[in-house]
């Protein structure tokens, strides 16, 4: 039997990260619990700190899928940075695959990284795979974390 699960990004800045990586994916920022106007109202609701919500602008923290078939996104504030690389990272797949003729990959992908790098992130250098029918980019997110777009 399949379970629930949502990914968390630890991060410093939630609204950064949403207004980030819901474009990215074509996700949208999650609408608060029904009965709540905000994110905010349901936290205060269930009883979470004044101080933990002075940063938090309308609480929106998360993003989901709108066809509801992807995982929530939710970014978890921590005090830390990010220090190290990730252990697992996220392919954003524009490219269309290998039934779509690599010049046209390119195409896809280099518009991508395009208008990712326009929205916050950065590229960074990653070695080739060797292979003549591969093409990806590999990108940092406004915090540092590695995605790769394909």
């Amino acid at each position: 039997m399949a379970v629930t699960w949502q990914l968390v990004i630890d991060c410093a800045d939630p609204g950064r990260m949403v207004r980030f990586w819901g474009p990215a994916i074509a996700y949208v920022p999650a609408p608060p619990p029904q009965g709540h106007a905000t994110w905010t109202d349901f936290y205060r609701s269930v009883g979470v700190p004044e101080e933990e919500l002075a940063d938090a602008g309308d609480g929106t923290d998360s993003i989901v899928d709108p066809s509801g078939q992807g995982p929530r996104i939710w970014f978890q504030v921590v005090p830390e940075r990010k220090s190290v690389k990730n252990r697992f990272h996220l392919d954003v797949q524009v490219g269309g695959g290998r039934a779509v003729p690599l010049p046209e990959r390119r195409v896809r992908v280099d518009a991508a990284v395009e208008r990712l790098l326009a929205a916050g992130a950065t590229r960074r250098p990653a070695p080739t795979d060797g292979t003549d029918d591969h093409y990806a980019v590999a990108m940092l997110d406004p915090e540092g974390n590695e995605f790769d777009v394909v």
